[in-house]
């Protein structure tokens, strides 16, 4: 197996994007149209489930939906969700800070991007109509995937995508951005360099990825830095 240093593996050529939480803070979104989901059905709602839903694949989140009272299909339950976090998202994008110039700056850098969400198409258009076309070669919905995170299959299809026109692309090439545990461990699981950036709920640091408090202010130059201390440390527990 190659070593990352060599080659220039280490070289930051991609990042990979999770969407909900890490790109737009659509978390509060998605809690408003579980309250009202279930409530509707007689049911209660509380903080601690609505947590347990973060970052999850929204089959997984529609399962405990229909634990907790909401007497619906699947395929309705999503179908409900999404339209009512699109209504939401008709009257404001909720950007994550330092989220547009990070994309902006790798675009300059010639750092090509992917996006790796567990949300479905219809919401997923709706966030890419306002960034330029060309923000993300390869989107991978959750609607496009049969595993969905914390499962690896997400990333490494982020990853295929990528690969699939960009010569020689390594994982040890790429860095993906996170805020929930299922994503973080979706990511790491790929084998991908992981950086998360915490929002609703914090995220244990024995999984591994690399944890800022936020996107604003940072750099390529930062997230190459990270990459670079990442796959040296990689290196060095080969030479072990």
């Amino acid at each position: 197996m190659r070593l990352p240093d060599e080659l220039d593996a280490a070289r930051l050529r991609a990042v990979l994007w999770d969407m909900d939480g890490t790109l737009v803070d659509t978390e509060p979104y998605w809690i408003v149209a579980e309250h009202e989901l279930v409530e509707s059905f007689g049911g209660q709602w509380s903080h601690e489930q609505a947590m347990r839903l973060v970052g999850q694949a929204l089959p997984t989140s529609a399962a405990m939906l229909r634990e907790a009272g909401v007497e619906l299909e699947i395929r309705e339950i999503i179908d409900r969700l999404t339209a009512r976090v699109i209504e939401q998202l008709a009257k404001a994008v909720p950007w994550r800070p330092g989220v547009r110039e990070l994309l902006d700056a790798l675009r300059g850098a010639g750092v090509e991007c992917a996006l790796v969400t567990m949300s479905e198409r219809p919401m997923v258009e709706r966030i890419l109509a306002h960034l330029p076309a060309d923000t993300f070669r390869a989107v991978i919905t959750g609607d496009s995937v049969s595993r969905g995170k914390p499962d690896p299959e997400p990333y490494l299809a982020g990853f295929a995508h990528l690969a699939a026109s960009l010569a020689d692309l390594e994982p040890s090439q790429c860095v993906a951005i996170e805020d929930s545990l299922p994503g973080a461990t979706s990511a790491v699981a790929a084998g991908l360099t992981t950086i998360v950036v915490p929002n609703a709920v914090a995220i244990p640091a024995e999984l591994g990825a690399a944890q800022w408090s936020t996107l604003e202010g940072r750099t390529v130059d930062d997230v190459a830095a990270l990459l670079e201390r990442a796959t040296s440390t990689l290196a060095g527990q080969g030479h072990a």
